[in-house]
């Protein structure tokens, strides 16, 4: 039997003690009104000053929800009721929303995403970057109104969590001198979301299993490989449903079988569609548990009645027990090897495995914005760290004298050399290896930066960088970031040798999810 419980006064009403000295148990039933959300998009309520995270509840609103885990400083809940709603609260449109973990937002108005996301990052600079922000405090990501402070550091529980321990203990003390430079404030500018933020997604990665009706595919449900079967996603272009629905329909009638996780046995894993949105090309990968594929001919001869727009049809093998998509071998089993695309005038050769980033739409705004804080006249030298294939190097090519790229990944740089090639552009190079590596090689051989754009991975720039742009000493460095957390990490250690934050923007690059990318302007004091 529950015991229902209130968020402002509670007391058991069988008398027992909460475990581990906790006001709540599990299975309780609390009231609660919800003060904030986290990173996650999970609303943040609070019984006798202990946090809950509860999916699904916005800022604002009071709700009834089950204590579902709890932990030492925090639990969760499920939304049971709502009592009170927020007048940012929207219906959402997919059908298996509840079910599928892909969106996170789509109960909540857009407008009210963006000034989320916009103060998400206010705070996670605030917070861990410990930086000062000019203006008032934006609306919404930790409530506008009581209690946001209290809210803030619940929130951001899981946030610092990311960047660890021993990051924090780095980040935690301002200098004096840091906090001078910080009196005027960084400007934090509104999201840059989108006119249309629906079918902006210009790949898609679709987990196959089987039921006893045939092959499934859509999206894992949230917090698990359960495969939530889709016939069509709000946030995928048109025609990449097309494409999964005609291999599914084709792959159950010629008998092909799924993978199994648990058995390591069945062929097809994954179906993974790309879409050139200026060229209309499309290519299909299958990415499967083995070489050989049964009546193969038959299958790709299905796929290109059923799919002429399609350009290119390969086959990634992957025979790993692993999480992990793609395996190390991919093959051409019809047409070309890529398919061309462009962002703003620069175009582009995709292949089965390239990274190309999956909004073009917004991937020319986020540019658009990085090439502006680079102020670029065309006289200037620039280092693209994390450069990929060339996509931000080959944008800061058209404004500026020369660009040097810097990627790990022997293939980036490859397809990075061919995107170059591709645009006539003669003033890009590219090497393979590690950014603190490769640069201070290059200072060594006389190549002094203006600018240095950085694009980092979710976990941030290796300190090492960090260490290697502050001795390099140029006039701006622009951060290009899809972690807020880490971005503020980040900043901090670069404000503390000697650079100003001067402006952010965020861009929303994946409307209705939590994701939020950020460029970052800073200049040397």
């Amino acid at each position: 039997m529950s015991k229902q419980r209130s968020g402002r006064s509670a007391s058991r009403r069988d008398g027992s003690a909460p475990a581990a000295g906790l006001p709540v148990n599990k299975n309780d039933e609390v009231m609660l009104d919800i003060i904030g959300m986290t990173h996650e998009g999970e609303g943040v309520g609070r019984v006798e000053g202990f946090t809950l995270f509860v999916q699904g509840a916005l800022p604002g609103e009071k709700v009834r929800a089950r204590v579902l885990k709890t932990k030492k400083q925090y639990g969760y809940a499920k939304l049971l009721e709502l009592v009170q709603a927020s007048g940012d609260r929207t219906q959402p449109p997919c059908p298996i929303y509840d079910q599928c973990g892909g969106c996170q937002l789509q109960h909540m108005d857009y407008t009210a995403q963006l000034a989320w996301k916009r103060q998400l990052v206010v705070d996670n600079l605030q917070r861990i970057g410990k930086l000062q922000i000019t203006g008032a405090p934006g609306r919404g990501a930790i409530a506008g109104s009581g209690g946001a402070e209290g809210a803030a550091e619940a929130a951001n529980l899981t946030a610092e969590a990311e960047i660890g321990a021993s990051d924090g203990d780095n980040v935690s003390s301002v200098s004096a001198s840091a906090a001078g430079a910080q009196a005027d404030g960084i400007i934090v500018r509104p999201t840059l979301g989108m006119d249309e933020p629906w079918r902006y997604r210009n790949k898609a990665q679709v987990p196959i299993g089987v039921t006893e009706g045939g092959l499934v595919g859509g999206f894992y449900a949230r917090g698990s490989h359960r495969i939530v079967d889709m016939e069509t996603c709000l946030i995928q272009h048109e025609h990449n449903d097309d494409v999964v629905a005609a291999v599914k329909r084709i792959g159950k009638e010629l008998g092909i079988s799924a993978y199994d996780e648990e058995t390591g046995r069945g062929l097809l894993r994954h179906v993974v569609v790309k879409k050139a949105f200026r060229t209309g090309e499309m290519m299909l990968v299958l990415v499967t548990n083995g070489r050989d594929i049964p009546h193969l001919e038959a299958w790709i001869g299905s796929i290109r009645e059923a799919l002429p727009q399609v350009e290119s049809i390969c086959q990634n093998v992957n025979t790993q027990r692993t999480n992990v998509i793609f395996g190390s071998e991919t093959r051409v089993l019809w047409g070309r090897d890529v398919i061309y695309d462009y962002i703003g005038d620069v175009q582009f050769a995709i292949s089965a495995r390239s990274f190309y980033q999956v909004n073009p739409a917004q991937t020319e705004v986020l540019y658009g914005k990085t090439v502006e804080y680079a102020g670029l006249t065309g006289n200037e030298t620039v280092i693209d760290a994390y450069c990929g294939i060339g996509t931000i190097s080959l944008f800061l090519a058209q404004h500026a004298a020369k660009v040097y790229g810097v990627e790990i990944v022997p293939e980036a740089i490859e397809d990075a050399r061919s995107n170059a090639k591709l645009n006539g552009m003669k003033n890009v190079v590219f090497e393979v290896g590690a950014s603190e590596d490769v640069i201070p090689n290059w200072k060594e051989q006389g190549i002094t930066p203006d600018v240095i754009v950085v694009d980092p991975p979710r976990k941030g720039c290796d300190p090492r960088l960090l260490e290697t742009i502050l001795a390099m000493k140029p006039e701006r460095v622009v951060y290009v970031s899809c972690n807020p957390s880490t971005l503020a990490r980040d900043l901090r250690v670069l404000e503390d040798g000697g650079y100003k934050t001067v402006e952010v923007t965020p861009v929303d690059m994946f409307p209705h999810t939590v994701h939020v990318e950020s460029v970052a302007l800073l200049v040397k004091s």
